[in-house]
């Protein structure tokens, strides 16, 4: 096997070094099993032993299908340096291993109605009484408006928090109305239109509130979302911040019972491009770098479309 040659490629696409462990351990799993040289290898002795993970090892489908993932890596990359003639690996696929939709998907009115709800209960009408000074309701008040603004993003922008981490004040063009979202190891970067209902929004957090939040820091990071003092002082920015999606969440999940995570609005989000925008424009929005990603969640497109039949048509 040539081990050193698949590590870079993997390293080409991004893959974490767990990852790429793990594809080398089962490369060298199947290699000895098959019992043949890499190059020599064909679509049957795949097959057969896609087989014997299933009545051999009693593996369930998902569990083969990662294997068959790491295989397919390792002769697409044979084949790209013209190693192989033929991907043995090419158009194989284990059926039974899409997950269920676990939770809801939000239309994007009731995204936007918990946004609302968010603002009216955590801004304009929170009862901050049980805090024992003005310091403390300002530290409070900061933290609220601050999660208020991010909630915005995650909505209308469809990111994942640690995109929202990455942001800086340079990426927002109030003028053209866009936001700049930083690639990351599995995401690219993209430049996305900002709704007309959050340029105020962003002029208030700019002018008026991160100012003050900047306060509390010892320098100047650039970071559009910054975070408020934590308990332990060894924590990098990007971790404070990070720790403020759990009690903002809750806050969350105290105006909606159904709603469960912040990758359930992405989740949402992405289902709406889908629909109104077509596969390959909600890959480009959602940062997306394949489209068989973009792929997994048409199941939600479907579900929503069985529900609307049960709805309207219940017999």
């Amino acid at each position: 096997m040539d081990k050193q040659g698949f590590i870079s490629y993997m390293e080409g696409k991004d893959l974490a070094p767990s990852t790429q462990a793990e594809y080398l351990l089962k490369m060298k799993l199947f290699l000895g099993w098959v019992g043949k040289e890499d190059v020599q290898v064909t679509k049957p002795d795949v097959l057969n032993y896609l087989e014997h993970l299933k009545n051999g090892r009693g593996l369930q489908n998902v569990s083969r299908s990662n294997h068959l993932i790491a295989l397919n890596h390792y002769y697409t990359y044979l084949y790209t340096n013209g190693q192989i003639a033929k991907n043995p690996c090419l158009l194989l696929k284990i059926h039974g291993t899409n997950k269920k939709r676990l939770h809801k998907i939000y239309t994007p009115d009731e995204l936007d109605r918990i946004f609302d709800s968010y603002y009216q209960l955590f801004i304009r009408s929170y009862d901050d009484s049980r805090y024992r000074d003005d310091a403390q309701r300002r530290y409070s008040a900061l933290h609220r408006e601050r999660n208020a603004v991010m909630l915005s993003v995650l909505i209308h922008q469809g990111t994942i928090t640690n995109e929202i981490e990455r942001i800086e004040t340079g990426d927002l063009d109030l003028i053209k109305a866009t936001i700049r979202i930083r690639g990351g190891k599995k995401l690219n970067e993209r430049t996305l239109p900002l709704k007309a209902t959050q340029i105020g929004l962003f002029m208030h957090y700019l002018q008026d509130i991160r100012p003050q939040l900047l306060e509390y820091q010892t320098k100047e990071s650039g970071k559009l979302f910054l975070p408020l003092p934590a308990i332990s002082q060894t924590k990098t920015d990007n971790e404070r911040l990070r720790c403020a999606f759990k009690p903002f969440t809750e806050q969350v999940k105290s105006i909606d019972r159904q709603f469960f995570n912040f990758r359930q609005v992405r989740a949402s989000v992405i289902t709406f491009w889908i629909k109104t925008q077509g596969l390959r424009k909600a890959q480009h929005l959602a940062g997306h770098r394949s489209i068989c990603t973009t792929e997994k969640y048409l199941t939600n497109n479907l579900d929503g479309l069985t529900d609307d039949i049960n709805q309207l048509h219940p017999f």
